[in-house]
């Protein structure tokens, strides 16, 4: 018996400070040093102050800003309750929020008369999806511009700015960093009075 426990507990003693203590400070080393940014959250500052990360998307319901896509996230993009409904396409909950989001988007953008972009009616998996579509973030521009006072071509160059390929150019598709493009907003069309 005392053959078998010996090993049994070294081995189980050398993999827990191998895989439990070396691996991950190796593996935590190792990121600090060759992509910090990434290893620290991907955190946005500004002033000195963190505003969000590129990787978690945030609930924006000002006219001047860009809105996102629903998140069931918590109350919106709450990274402690991250997930998706799981409702069916025949639940009745599913299909009203669904409705009562057309009927939003609809009054918040009233000069957009094209088909309502996917994105903006359905949630990601996670709930924090940080992007939206290019066609989502275009059919914004009326209602920003109009807020900010400046001209549509104006907010759409800044959405033309940020516009993201499919990454490696071949995974995902074509995306809008909401965070980023709104922040790019208040730098360089800051609404009177705001900022």
């Amino acid at each position: 018996m005392k053959q078998i426990l010996i090993p049994a507990v070294m081995v189980t003693l050398v993999l827990t400070i191998l895989t439990g203590l070396v691996y991950p400070l190796v593996m935590t080393g190792l990121s600090q040093v060759i992509f910090p940014h990434q290893a620290n959250g991907s955190l946005i500052e500004r002033n000195g102050k963190v505003v969000g990360s590129e990787l978690i998307g945030q609930k924006f319901t000002k006219p001047e800003y860009f809105h996102g896509r629903p998140s069931g996230a918590g109350d919106g993009y709450d990274a402690a309750n991250s997930g998706a409904t799981n409702l069916g396409p025949t639940n009745q909950a599913l299909i009203n929020r669904v409705r009562d989001d057309i009927k939003k988007f609809r009054q918040e953008n009233p000069t957009y008369t094209g088909p309502i972009p996917a994105d903006m009616l359905t949630m990601s998996a996670s709930g924090l999806d940080p992007h939206i579509s290019p066609a989502s973030a275009f059919a914004q521009v009326d209602r920003v511009a109009k807020a900010r006072g400046v001209s549509p071509d104006t907010v759409r160059q800044a959405v033309e700015r940020h516009l993201e390929g499919r990454q490696f150019g071949i995974f995902g598709e074509p995306r809008v960093n909401v965070l980023a493009l709104n922040l790019d907003l208040d730098k360089t069309l800051a609404v009177s009075g705001h900022k």
